[in-house]
């Protein structure tokens, strides 16, 4: 942790709290789930839930020790570790579960038809400005054909309803929230531009896993059974009691946060085959040159 706040982290020791950073996302619906049905007190696990705008600013609070442990998304985790932040990846979220958005007046019916338009994503640490890189470079095109603006993720949705904003690549629920409006339509999902692309991880600082392993194994075991009752629940056409778990601040639409969370897969663990993708992943992102070089397993994961 950083020297910067030691009576901070004396008192967060002291008080046996474990703070948890999170997107306004359905993508941590695990989190919300386990918080909900009190699988962290059932472990004698005090948490504090932190909300934050984007990947790149929860990765900053981890940097400094501000959060001890992260749903976010691995785009961010890998350019935060890339540069030497102390955190490992301890288990795998979700996968996919983002999309371009567009309004039907901007006559965007194509990579193409972005050209000289303002895109608007989380901000260039979030793995939707991986996306839309990947996008426009699998159409012979590039970030320098459109204007790319950083914005809140719920206000992107108002902008392109008021006409201030013709497009934008944003995660669920939003894309979901903004096909409720007649105007706004899914151009492309992120199923498509990389299919079973990783997206939501759970991370945890070194500081924390050698201080804390014990917890940091029952944080992984919840999250994998957080995981099971929502695709128990999905699986058996309950979806709703999954919505009802959701804080209210991201279930602006209940018929609409059904949809999304039926959209894409929860999963948890860490097994070959996503490690595999995430290794994919890297690639990609070294080819887009937004990692430098891949990283390692061994400085990547942490496995209870």
């Amino acid at each position: 942790r950083s020297t910067l706040f030691p009576y901070t982290t004396l008192f967060r020791s002291a008080s046996n709290t474990v703070k948890i950073g999170y997107l306004p996302s359905d993508h941590d619906a695990a989190l919300f789930v386990a918080d909900a049905q009190g699988l962290y007190k059932n472990k004698g696990i005090n948490t504090e839930l932190v909300q934050f705008n984007n990947g790149g600013d929860l990765m900053t609070a981890m940097a400094s020790g501000d959060v001890d442990v992260g749903y976010v998304g691995i785009a961010p985790v890998l350019s935060s570790i890339s540069s030497g932040v102390p955190v490992k990846v301890i288990s795998a979220a979700q996968i996919e579960g983002s999309g371009i958005i567009v309004t039907k007046n901007s006559n965007i019916n194509n990579a193409h038809d972005l050209a000289g338009k303002t895109v608007a994503t989380p901000g260039e640490a979030s793995i939707q400005h991986v996306l839309l890189s990947a996008y426009l470079k699998a159409n012979a095109m590039s970030l320098n054909d459109i204007n790319e603006s950083a914005m809140k993720v719920p206000s992107i949705n108002d902008a392109l309803k008021t006409g201030n904003l013709p497009a934008a690549i944003t995660f669920q629920p939003y894309v979901s929230l903004g096909e409720t409006d007649d105007n706004i339509v899914e151009l492309v999902d992120s199923s498509e531009i990389m299919p079973n692309h990783p997206c939501c991880v759970v991370v945890a600082s070194d500081d924390f896993i050698k201080n804390h392993e014990n917890t940091t194994k029952d944080i992984v075991a919840i999250h994998k059974e957080a995981t099971a009752f929502i695709n128990k629940n999905i699986k058996d056409n309950k979806t709703g009691e999954i919505v009802k778990l959701l804080p209210k601040d991201i279930v602006a639409n209940e018929d609409a946060e059904a949809k999304s969370l039926e959209s894409f897969p929860f999963i948890s663990g860490l097994d070959d085959a996503y490690k595999a993708d995430v290794d994919a992943f890297q690639q990609a992102e070294v080819g887009l040159g937004i990692l430098n070089k891949t990283i390692s397993h061994e400085d990547l994961y942490w496995e209870a």
